[in-house]
């Protein structure tokens, strides 16, 4: 009973000197023997022990205590460990010897982060949410199945052991990682090409699935080198993943030329292709790389900005109206806020008086040990006084947010990412560092040694094979280039000698030529018909992209593949690599000086020797050759206004409605769903339409990515007419602002009402003239034609305005043929009513034609749903969104948008709350529109067939179907031969 008599003294003790009193008499058997009353206050007041602090400044002390605490606690204050509490001398008496000892503090571990301390220990904190080791050994657990086996060394390590280094998400090392293993799958598939890609295939289906499987393969490739180049800060990354990322975008679209000539067609069915690389559909959409508009960010923010005070300036954008407060209601706003004021601050006053009575009365009844009850009751105070402050701050955001004094959290997120990529854009943008200078003075001598001596030995090379000095290349031949090439004074001779009988040979036929034109010319008889031409099979046509990529592959190995990322922290340039670039250009200008020099050497030594004098005399012009007619230049390539800035014109051709706002729309936002019902029939044969996934595709690859780059516009597929053709609210016009926004492009309206005031052929040319001088100024620039089919209607059109603007027909060939690869200008067309065109004219001027189909099922599942909430409509069980999409079949998205419109006004969103949405509402809206009828769906169907596209389609249909007939035919005459025997 020894252990109970010390706990029970012990708790007698502590309790004793908590309230300051004397020790306890002791009756019988030690027990304490209790007073039965208590002293009156003065005695007990009066009987403090000498020495102790009064009452009254001790209480004071501790409030004053317990308010610094408090405001030491709102300041954040650094982790470190907590200090462990003294333990109750009866609590610290009942509980194990190793338990009740407590452990010296450990110092915290400093050294590199992720590693463990010298010793196996710990150091610092334990990671949140795990439970502190216990000191000593531990004892026996039962065996688990679930449970780790605790491993336990019984050597001490010899130091902190090194982790595997990964890099940190989002970090530097992290893109790194990604750039060097997209490069790897980037070989594989230059590895795959030259195996593959470059022999000769026979089955045409062996060909389209070796063609889309290196589509989608492409597709995964552009994807992470975008995502890597959007991240890097490093500008010598930067400019080599870009280049492989240019490349992978014009590989790509030279891969679908050859998928739309194989084909006729294009859309294509991607299904088993995926199936068997295990990808989704969501992995064939076209990624857009985000610096078509970060690198030119500041440029395209001034040019929107200048735009609108051009705008304002002409009176064709409302300006909002300032609402001007009277006296009255400023001095209402202001007793406002003061009142507010003084109700904050007189809360805060009330509330310092709560806190401070709370703690007073809290005093007296503290106890030196709790029980398990008010331990808890205090532990859940402590977390429902934290869950009610958090609800609070909630609520208190919401309301905030509802009076418009601060922004939600999606765009508190947007700010904060503005304000990160502000940073990381000061980061990229360092000064362009160059070494042309050091590199002139310190290899400028002797580059310039160099080079005059091989060019001095070659010519006493070529003197001793031919017996004379050669002439010098001229500078348009490439001056000494062309004699240091790794050939053989020999070679070059032979050459020479093939040069010159190259040009008698020319000589010959143009005295031929003469002689034809004298003598009548004889007709050819036609080739025999019947002599089968010998097909080769499919072979792959030569790109402009695979040298690229091969070329930022071998880069990659030199420079990057094997350097320590991790060094260089501050991510800054390599003056190496500056050196090795700007070394070529630097050889460039001293050969041109050395040319110079040696040019006059090369004289003086010929006079000197073989006694020629002067330069060569330039070969005349002899009689019966005629020299080449000049090429005329087109009226738009002349400079018709060569006295006006760009700027004046960009006023006129904005003040005159040419030049227009673009919408802030993403090509993401023209949302749809594949059609799997679309597949089906185009295995059963039918005319293959593209769904909506498909159109932004095919919008993607043929408007976005050429307009975006410069290299993939010069070197892809160039295509410079393109046409957007559908029923009336399919979403053309969202598509054409969807390309400006995505590519930061101009846009230029061709409609009759803004080509007015240019009127007759001069008019209008000087209109294109200026539309393509600020465009290849302002370029990428998109020029749009509205209802285009007017331009080749059928029918005679009344007024001026329409017969002006049909006159543009004429012009527009003569527009397109004026564009050359360095002009990103896109010519695009939208046409509601193509069939109500001339079909030849009309199907020259556009390359590239897409039809957009009405929304399927799940579409419009999606679009009512999206266009409801973000009307603010609430979703509720009275609004059947499966019914909607069921009756609104035939029905497109402007539809939808003008019946959410309709139905969702001001007053309806207030009644929302005792009132929701039905579906009746919608329904009874849309019925009031006329929807796409199956008529008008064929008869687009139809007129695409006749396309040129859909002939070659309709023609390859039938010739395969009379193959497999003659087939047929063929077997059948086979087995009737066989019965007959």
């Amino acid at each position: 009973m020894a252990s109970p008599e010390l706990d029970h003294q012990g708790k007698e003790r502590s309790r004793g000197s908590h309230l300051g009193a004397q020790r306890a008499p002791t009756g019988e058997r030690g027990r304490p023997k209790l007073p039965q009353t208590l002293p009156p206050r003065e005695t007990r007041a009066g009987t403090r022990r000498r020495g102790s602090p009064h009452p009254v400044r001790a209480r004071r002390d501790a409030g004053e205590a317990a308010s610094a605490q408090e405001k030491r606690a709102r300041v954040p204050q650094p982790l470190r460990a907590p200090p462990v509490p003294p333990l109750p001398q009866g609590l610290a008496a009942a509980l194990p010897e190793r338990v009740s000892a407590a452990p010296p503090p450990t110092p915290p571990y400093i050294g590199r982060e992720g590693s463990p301390p010298p010793g196996g220990g710990s150091g610092g904190l334990a990671p949140i949410g795990t439970a502190p080791k216990a000191i000593g050994p531990a004892p026996a657990r039962p065996h688990s199945p679930t449970a780790r086996p605790e491993i336990r060394s019984a050597q001490p390590r010899l130091g902190p052991v090194r982790p595997r280094l990964r890099p940190r998400p989002g970090s530097e090392g992290t893109y790194s990682q990604i750039w060097a293993d997209t490069q790897r799958e980037l070989d594989t598939m230059l590895q795959r090409e030259r195996e593959e890609f470059l022999q000769p295939q026979e089955d045409p289906e062996n060909v389209m699935k070796m063609l889309a499987t290196a589509y989608v393969q492409y597709l995964a490739i552009m994807r992470k080198l975008d995502e890597a180049h959007d991240h890097l800060i490093h500008q010598q990354k930067r400019a080599l993943v870009r280049q492989a990322l240019d490349g992978v975008m014009g590989r790509i679209l030279e891969i679908k030329r050859e998928m739309v000539a194989l084909e006729y067609s294009e859309c294509h069915s991607m299904a088993g292709i995926l199936m068997e690389l295990q990808r989704v559909p969501e992995d064939i959409e076209i990624p857009i790389p985000k610096y078509f508009i970060k690198e030119n960010l500041g440029i395209l923010q001034y040019r929107e900005k200048y735009l609108h005070e051009v705008l304002l300036n002409a009176g064709l954008l409302e300006q909002e109206a300032v609402t001007v407060m009277t006296l009255q209601e400023s001095i209402r706003v202001i007793q406002v806020a003061e009142r507010a004021r003084q109700g904050r601050a007189r809360a805060a006053f009330m509330r310092r008086i709560y806190f401070e009575e709370k703690r007073q009365s809290q005093k007296g009844d503290q106890k030196m040990v709790k029980s398990p009850d008010d331990a808890a009751t205090c532990i859940q105070k402590v977390w429902r006084g934290h869950r009610q402050r958090k609800e609070t701050e909630r609520l208190r955001e919401e309301e905030m947010i509802f009076l418009g004094m601060s922004l939600p959290p999606e765009l508190e997120a947007m700010n904060s990412l503005q304000k990160a990529n502000v940073l990381e854009g000061e980061v990229r943008e360092r000064p362009n560092f160059s070494f042309r200078h050091e590199l002139r003075a310190a290899e400028g001598p002797h580059i310039k040694e160099t080079l005059q001596n091989e060019i001095t030995q070659c010519f006493l090379e070529c003197r001793h094979i031919t017996g004379r000095f050669p002439d010098y290349p001229p500078e348009k031949a490439g001056g000494s280039k062309a004699i240091l090439s790794e050939k053989h004074p020999e070679q070059i001779v032979q050459e020479l000698a093939a040069k010159k009988a190259k040009a008698e040979a020319e000589k010959n036929e143009a005295d031929k030529k003469v002689k034809e034109v004298k003598e009548p010319v004889q007709e050819k008889k036609p080739e025999k018909a019947g002599k089968e031409v010998v097909d080769e099979g499919w072979k792959m046509a030569p790109s402009n992209f695979l040298l690229m990529l091969e070329e930022g592959s071998s880069q990659y190995q030199v420079f990057w593949e094997n350097r320590d990322h991790k060094s260089d922290f501050l991510q800054d340039h390599d003056p190496e690599l500056i050196r090795a670039g700007e070394r070529g250009e630097v050889e460039e200008e001293i050969r041109v000086q050395v040319d110079e020099v040696m040019e006059e050497k090369l004289l003086r030594v010929k006079e000197a020797l073989d006694g020629e004098t002067g330069p060569p005399a330039k070969p005349g012009k002899e009689k019966g050759i005629r020299t080449p007619a000049k090429k005329k230049i087109s009226e738009l390539d002349k400079d018709l206004t060569p006295h006006r800035s760009i700027d004046s014109l960009y006023q006129e051709l904005a003040e005159e409605r040419l030049l227009i706002q673009v919408k802030n729309v993403n090509l993401s936002d023209y949302m749809g769903y594949y059609d799997c019902l679309m597949s089906i029939l185009r295995e059963a044969g039918a005319m293959p339409v593209p769904s909506i996934p498909e159109v932004r595709q095919l919008v993607a690859l043929y408007g976005i990515l050429p307009l975006g780059s410069q290299t993939v516009h010069e070197n892809a597929p160039l295509v410079k007419s393109l046409l957007l053709a559908g029923p009336a609210g399919v979403g053309k016009k969202m598509l054409v602002h969807a390309i400006c926004t995505e590519t930061g492009a101009n846009l230029f309206s061709l409609t009759p009402s803004s080509t007015r005031k240019y009127p007759g052929k001069e008019g209008l040319i000087m209109m294109l003239h200026m539309i393509l001088k600020v465009g290849r100024e302002l370029q990428p620039s998109v020029v749009w034609i509205g209802d285009t089919e007017r331009l080749y209607a059928k029918g005679a059109l009344k007024g001026e305005e329409e017969v002006n603007f049909k006159r543009l027909a004429r012009l527009l060939p003569q527009f397109l043929r004026v564009l050359k690869p360095k002009d990103r200008i896109l010519l695009l067309g939208t046409s509601r009513r193509p069939f109500d065109a001339n079909l030849g004219p009309f199907c020259k001027l556009y390359q590239k034609i897409i039809l957009i189909p009405k929304p399927d099922y799940l579409t419009r599942f999606a679009l009512w749903k999206h266009y409801i909430l973000q009307s603010g409509g609430v979703l509720t069980k009275l609004l059947n969104l499966n019914c909607l999409a069921q009756v609104s079949d035939g029905f497109t998205q402007g539809h939808f948008v003008d019946v959410v419109h309709t139905v969702l006004t001001e007053l309806r969103l207030l009644q929302m709350a005792r009132k929701p949405l039905s579906t009746a509402e919608f329904v009874t809206s849309l019925a009031r529109h006329d929807p796409v009828y199956r008529e008008e769906e064929e008869t687009f169907q139809a007129w695409y067939a006749k396309t040129p596209l859909g002939k070659a389609w309709n023609a390859a249909r039938e010739t395969d179907e009379g193959g497999k007939g003659k087939r047929r035919k063929g077997k059948k005459r086979k087995g009737k031969g066989k019965g007959k025997k």
